[in-house]
């Protein structure tokens, strides 16, 4: 199996080099030379236009885009249609919004083109040696595909989850049930750093990877963190981006009518971080002192 592996960033990098370690010959095209002279410097066949990926790959052609949602799938899409033919299949392996997805596949199945969503998840790391994939598509299509799925992954971390937009809208809710358990371990951990007592937060983000309720890979990183960095986090500024996933998870939950209240208060939190003296936060402080005479600090003290 030939594949077309268009984008080589932080995840598509590692994953072009994950298939070809698998037995897959893979032609990795990005839109910026560089990267692509790298990946054929590790043994990966390269591609520097998408007219030459097409032309190095089978007669039933596979692309598998590893790009930002939104406008640049878009693009993609369009800028391939003169280079694919009916039976040809498109994969999306980024973190689109699955209404975007739904759209794509009906577009796409017109043409006599199919198109699989995949949601990846497991990072870089999970990306080059054994990733978790939710994968959504038309069936028949994603089961001629499920080997390779299924070599690329960890074992049992793969899943065919459903019809079209399924795989990206499994992974939506996956980051944002991400974004809460992440918000808990930070909010954890402040309650320890403000304590009466002097605690070694990498030996106990170590000691709650081993048998503890919360053990887990989030917790690993939760160590290297501290490992890493300096005591208490001195060297990181707590601006905290939002990928728009967990903002979709929230939008998702209030069409359905579903209480998320962890995840909303988490992805409030993000953009909290992103401001540094919020216009509430300066009236809330004037409001207190009308009508109590609190302590008002103003920017001439």
């Amino acid at each position: 199996m030939k594949i077309g592996l268009i984008g080589l960033g932080k995840m598509g990098y590692p994953l072009a080099l994950n298939l070809r370690d698998n037995g897959y010959e893979v032609v990795a095209y990005n839109r910026s030379p560089e990267k692509t002279e790298n990946i054929i410097n590790e043994g990966v066949e390269g591609a520097f236009s998408l007219s030459e990926l097409a032309e190095k790959l089978e007669d039933k052609k596979i692309f598998w885009m590893m790009l930002p949602a939104g406008d640049p799938i878009d693009d993609m899409i369009e800028q391939l249609i003169p280079y694919v033919s009916k039976g040809d299949i498109l994969i999306d392996g980024g973190n689109s919004h699955f209404e975007d997805t739904k759209i794509r596949h009906s577009y796409l199945k017109e043409k006599g083109i199919s198109y699989i969503d995949i949601g990846t998840s497991g990072g870089v790391e999970g990306a080059r040696n054994g990733a978790c994939m939710m994968v959504g598509g038309d069936f028949e299509t994603v089961s001629a595909l499920e080997k390779a799925f299924t070599d690329i992954c960890v074992t049992d971390g793969y899943a065919y989850v459903g019809a079209s937009g399924s795989g990206h809208y499994v992974k939506m809710v996956h980051n944002g049930i991400e974004y809460g358990m992440m918000q808990a371990i930070g909010e954890g951990f402040e309650v320890l750093s403000e304590s009466e007592y002097d605690i070694d937060f990498a030996k106990v983000a170590k000691l709650w990877q081993n048998g503890s309720v919360i053990r887990g890979w989030l917790m690993e990183l939760t160590e290297q963190v501290f490992l890493d960095h300096k005591e208490n986090l001195e060297d990181i500024e707590g601006i905290i981006n939002a990928s728009g996933e967990g903002l979709w998870t929230v939008e998702e939950a209030l069409r359905l009518g579903v209480p998320v209240p962890v995840i909303a208060s988490s992805l409030f939190t993000r953009y909290r971080s992103q401001q540094k003296d919020t216009f509430s936060g300066k009236l809330l402080a004037g409001l207190r002192f009308q009508f109590g005479g609190h302590a008002m600090k103003t920017k001439d003290d």
